[in-house]
């Protein structure tokens, strides 16, 4: 299960190594998207597939459903780990996160998350304020 937080730093060449924990599970390639928030989306091939024939089921005649679904599949990209188990994070996925070179990899169960170390801090500040609304909105929801 991929679960938990750390930080790491993107190097000189644009390579993010990846917690050496998460490295058996992602397998050998692993697809790299635009996120939610700001961030990255960080996929298995068997998650991904899951994703995209989700996407493949909106329906094309709303605006909003067309949006997400080029942002999410049209920002992919298959990237293989290295030996170190490092990844190349493409410019326009870097340029989008916002990634300098200290970033966070959030593990979310069925995918990674990657932020900026700053936009991170930003991010979990907030959210932590109105965790008990969250709390009490997804009740409802068995939650």
């Amino acid at each position: 299960m991929l679960i938990g937080q750390y930080e790491h730093t993107i190097d000189v060449k644009k390579r993010l190594a990846l917690p050496a924990k998460f490295r058996g599970e992602l397998g050998a390639k692993i697809i790299v998207t635009r996120g939610l928030e700001g961030c990255l989306a960080v996929y298995t091939e068997k998650e991904w597939t899951i994703v995209s024939e989700k996407l493949a089921t909106l329906t094309m005649t709303q605006a909003e459903a067309r949006s997400y679904t080029r942002m999410i599949l049209a920002g992919a990209m298959e990237v293989s780990l290295d030996k170190l188990g490092r990844i190349l994070i493409p410019d326009y996925l870097k340029e989008y996160a916002g990634l300098k070179k200290s970033v966070v990899i959030c593990g979310l169960s069925n995918r990674l998350e990657v932020w900026d170390s700053e936009k991170w801090d930003i991010y979990k500040k907030e959210a932590e304020k109105g965790v008990d609304e969250m709390v009490s909105k997804l009740g409802g929801l068995g939650i």
